[in-house]
């Protein structure tokens, strides 16, 4: 009589650690962290309000998140705009945008919506070299 109660024991630790390992992983992964892609309430750079649009994450800090904003609007004759490759984390998008490079943003942590993706390897690399 006393196995039966044994394994159960056995079986409800097991089951607690697998979900307190799946609930860490699942609130890792929804925090912003360097090199990913997020869809958030940007601030106007000029002028009071905010745009839901998506960002390239650079660092989280004290008094919020840095990011690069990115813009669907044709920007290929700026300097401070790399062409950044966009059907990789939104398949409804018909073109690439443009990571504007010249104005980071410091954006609070509640303002991120939801994860987009990861920005690539050359994306990456591109940013690091400029900053």
């Amino acid at each position: 009589m006393a196995d039966w109660r044994l394994w159960l024991v056995a079986a409800l630790v097991v089951a607690m650690v697998a979900a307190a390992w799946l609930l860490r992983r699942r609130l890792r992964r929804s925090r912003p962290s360097s090199g990913d892609i997020w869809w958030a309430d940007v601030p106007y750079a000029r002028g009071r309000g905010s745009k839901l649009r998506p960002c390239l994450v650079l660092r989280r800090g004290r008094d919020g998140i840095t990011v690069l904003k990115i813009t669907s609007q044709d920007k290929s004759h700026r300097r401070d705009h790399v062409l950044i490759p966009t059907r990789r984390w939104d398949a409804r998008a018909d073109h690439d945008s443009y990571l504007n490079l010249g104005e980071p943003i410091l954006v609070r942590p509640s303002a991120f919506h939801h994860r987009a993706g990861t920005a690539d390897r050359r994306t990456r690399l591109r940013v690091a070299a400029r900053r």
